[in-house]
């Protein structure tokens, strides 16, 4: 009896250990295939890619290194060096960093990043609430702030061309910056006029992480707004608003037209008041530093006028807010998602502050 029973104890034993293993082991395998997935979507990501402009860009200089101005986005060593220090200014280190690396898995992950809370932005402001998009803030907000061209404008004629005055860029991606709208003060805000604050989705889309896939980078199906956004066959697509903001009758398009609409007439007034007021025609394009003389004043920009020693240099007050309103828009290429009505307070005030100058039609468009 005492021999079967020893032996009924081990076999049960064994088969449990034997169960115990194989639940392990097919726990390790998912876990293993899961860990692929993350790295194989990562590697198709712009955060992986090593031979972009932006890891690449400092390579042929000849301190070899990313300076510190540019360090915390565009490198991993950047990123966690500045997220575990005291964050002082808004997306600057105090030292450079190693060529040859890109915002990898330490950066997001490390214990820098799992512990954000506050971020600082560009205006002087500190930020908290983002929970675990934090981490994304850091980098996706741009890198000037209206504060920024108040401060380059301040005490001198609207109207008059200043030696003193260079084009002021927001960077790229500024998408936190949208979202935040006048609590971040990332557009150049006029003064006299209130400002859209932080665009608030429902509650299951908060987190930047809740549109954007974390690793991939890319956005979420469509069909994860649909439920409530009926009929809409993409993001720019939805609309809440029964307003017509840009003026052309049509109250049924996407929020994604009249800042498109908007945008383009910005951009034709910017291009008159610098012909006419100014006295130097200009032409924008996405290339540093964006503006550029327009030579044979087509209008157009050709190959030989983008190069840095065309760069725009007859800029007024008024005109370099306006510039400056034209690229935060451009740079934000999905502000019909982060913070609409932002967006087209800023493109409205942008163009009615130049229709003082330039033939500009007000009478149509509606301000958020």
């Amino acid at each position: 009896m005492v021999f079967r029973f020893v032996f009924a104890a081990t076999f049960v034993f064994a088969l449990g250990f034997s169960a115990h293993t194989a639940l392990a082991q097919d726990q390790n395998s998912q876990t293993l295939e899961r860990l692929s997935r993350i790295v194989e979507a990562w590697r198709q990501s712009p955060h992986a890619d090593f031979e972009s402009q932006a890891f690449t860009h400092w390579n042929d200089e000849e301190a070899r290194q990313v300076p510190g101005s540019c360090a915390v986005c565009h490198s991993g060593i950047g990123f966690n060096s500045y997220v575990t220090g005291d964050m002082s200014v808004a997306g600057i280190l105090d030292h450079p960093t190693p060529l040859g690396n890109t915002v990898d898995c330490a950066a997001c992950h490390g214990e820098g990043a799992t512990n954000l809370t506050e971020v600082p932005f560009p205006s002087g402001v500190r930020l908290d609430g983002f929970e675990t998009s934090a981490v994304c803030v850091v980098c996706h907000q741009g890198r000037a702030a209206g504060v920024t061209v108040q401060n380059a404008t301040a005490g001198l004629e609207d109207d008059t061309v200043s030696e003193a005055l260079s084009f002021i860029n927001v960077h790229y991606s500024p998408s936190a910056g949208t979202q935040m709208g006048s609590v971040a003060g990332t557009g150049y805000q006029y003064e006299g006029r209130t400002y859209k604050g932080q665009f608030t989705h429902v509650s299951d889309f908060q987190q930047c992480t809740d549109c954007h896939r974390p690793h991939s980078l890319a956005s979420v199906p469509i069909e994860n707004c649909t439920a409530c956004h009926q009929g809409a066959e993409a993001f720019s697509d939805i609309r809440i608003s029964p307003a017509d903001f840009d003026g052309d009758g049509d109250v049924s398009e996407g929020i994604g037209e009249p800042i498109k609409e908007m945008h383009g007439r910005l951009y034709a007034a910017i291009q008159s008041y610098a012909r006419d007021v100014a006295g130097t025609a200009v032409i924008y394009a996405d290339r540093y530093p964006h503006f550029f003389i327009d030579t044979d004043g087509d209008g157009a920009a050709t190959e030989g006028e983008v190069a840095f020693p065309n760069r725009y240099a007859s800029w007024t007050p008024r005109l370099l807010k306006a510039a400056y309103n034209y690229q935060f828009i451009a740079k934000d290429k999905a502000a019909y998602a982060h913070n609409p009505h932002y967006a087209l307070q800023i493109l409205y005030d942008t163009l009615e502050d130049l229709s003082g100058s330039v033939d500009v039609d007000m009478a149509k468009p509606t301000r958020p």
